[in-house]
C-alpha cells in the first residue's frame, strides 16, 4: 500500500494514525505541497490534488473518511469501529461534527496565526463555534478513556487529530475537563506521538499555509 501525505495535514494524519493502529504495512510517500500534488502522476490518483490518498493493490482511494472506511472494511482487526448501534452513531456524529464544524471554525484562527488580517468579529465567531464543538465533545465523553468506551475508534482519531492544533491557535481546553483528559491520553499513544508534526515542521509550513489561506 502506498500512502501519500504531508506531515502538517490533519486529514492525512487521520489515515496515518489508522494505518499504525491497525499495523498495516505501507509505503509513505511525502508530497511537498508547493507543487508535488500537481504533478501528473499524483493527479492521476487524485485529480483534486489533495492529501491523503492511498493506492492499495492498484485501487486508489481519496478523501480521508473514505480511506478510513476502506481500511476498516478491508483490515477489520483491530477494529476501530464499534458494532453497537448507538456507538456507531456516536462515532459518526463525532467525525462529522469535526469535519463540518470544528475544522471550518479554525480557518480564521489559522489565518491569524500566519499573520493575515482577520476582522475581530470573525475571530470571536470562530472561538464561539469551537467552544460549541468542545462542549459537544465534553457531553459525549463519559468516564471511559474514549468516546465509546475503553477502545480507540475512528471518532477519537478524527477528532483528536484535528483538536491537536487548538493549542497552537490559543484555544485552551481547561474548561472542558473530559476533553482535556481525553486529549492528554490520546497524545500519549504511540501512533499519535509518531505522527505529531514538530514545531519546526509547523513553522516551516507557515509560508505555504499563508498563501493558501489568503485565497479563503
Amino acid at each position: 500500500m502506498k500512502f501519500y501525505y504531508h506531515p502538517i495535514s490533519g486529514n492525512a494524519r487521520r489515515v496515518w494514525i489508522a494505518l499504525l493502529e491497525k499495523q498495516i504495512p505501507f509505503e509513505p510517500i511525502l508530497l511537498q505541497l508547493d507543487g508535488d500534488q500537481l504533478q501528473p502522476e499524483f493527479l492521476a490518483i487524485n485529480p483534486f490534488h489533495h492529501v491523503p490518498a492511498i493506492v492499495d493493490d492498484g485501487f486508489e482511494v481519496v478523501e480521508s473518511l473514505a480511506i478510513l472506511d476502506y481500511l476498516e472494511a478491508k483490515y477489520p482487526t483491530p477494529s476501530l469501529m464499534p458494532q453497537e448501534v448507538k456507538a456507531i452513531a456516536t462515532v459518526r456524529m463525532v467525525e462529522l461534527v469535526t469535519i463540518n464544524e470544528l475544522v471550518p471554525a479554525t480557518v480564521p484562527l489559522m489565518q491569524q496565526m500566519v499573520q493575515l488580517s482577520v476582522a475581530p468579529e470573525k475571530i470571536e465567531a470562530a472561538q464561539q463555534r469551537i467552544a460549541k464543538v468542545l462542549s459537544f465533545f465534553e457531553s459525549k465523553l463519559s468516564n471511559t478513556p474514549y468516546f465509546v468506551g475503553e477502545n480507540l475508534t475512528l471518532a477519537d482519531i478524527v477528532a483528536g487529530s484535528s483538536s491537536f492544533f487548538l493549542s497552537f491557535m490559543g484555544i485552551p481546553v481547561d474548561s472542558y475537563p473530559k476533553v482535556k483528559t481525553w486529549l492528554e491520553q490520546l497524545m500519549q499513544r504511540e501512533s499519535f506521538v509518531t505522527t505529531a508534526p514538530t514545531p519546526e515542521q509547523i513553522e516551516a509550513a507557515k509560508p505555504l499555509a499563508k498563501k493558501q489561506l489568503e485565497k479563503l
